[in-house]
């Protein structure tokens, strides 16, 4: 095996690493803002995996909403769920989206 091409599977393998470590720590600080945004989404949704048992909307582990789905609800509100685009940041939003997106497969 030629040097290059150890190299290459290296790099790859690491760049597996890093993109699996960053995957879970997004799907932690989703995890937390699910838990702790005011209003906190726990209150109102059934979440197995957050240990959250609210009845008021959607169970999301049989609902299984998309990444998408979960961002555009969370940035601007649905039904009487608030939008939360004036309390969290994009970024927050996006780690909350996927976090709830993986969270229900």
């Amino acid at each position: 095996m030629s040097v290059a091409l150890l190299r290459t599977i290296l790099l790859l393998l690491l760049s597996h690493l890093y993109w699996a470590e960053a995957q879970a720590q997004g799907n932690e600080r989703g995890k937390e803002i699910f838990k702790s945004a005011t209003p906190s989404c726990a209150i109102c949704h059934t979440l197995a995996d957050a240990g959250a048992t609210g009845e008021i909307g959607p169970n999301l582990d049989e609902l299984k909403p998309t990444d998408e789905r979960v961002r555009k609800a969370v940035q601007s509100g649905v039904g009487v769920m608030p939008g939360y685009d004036a309390s969290l940041s994009d970024a927050e939003i996006a780690a909350v989206a996927q976090y709830i997106a993986q969270a229900t497969k």
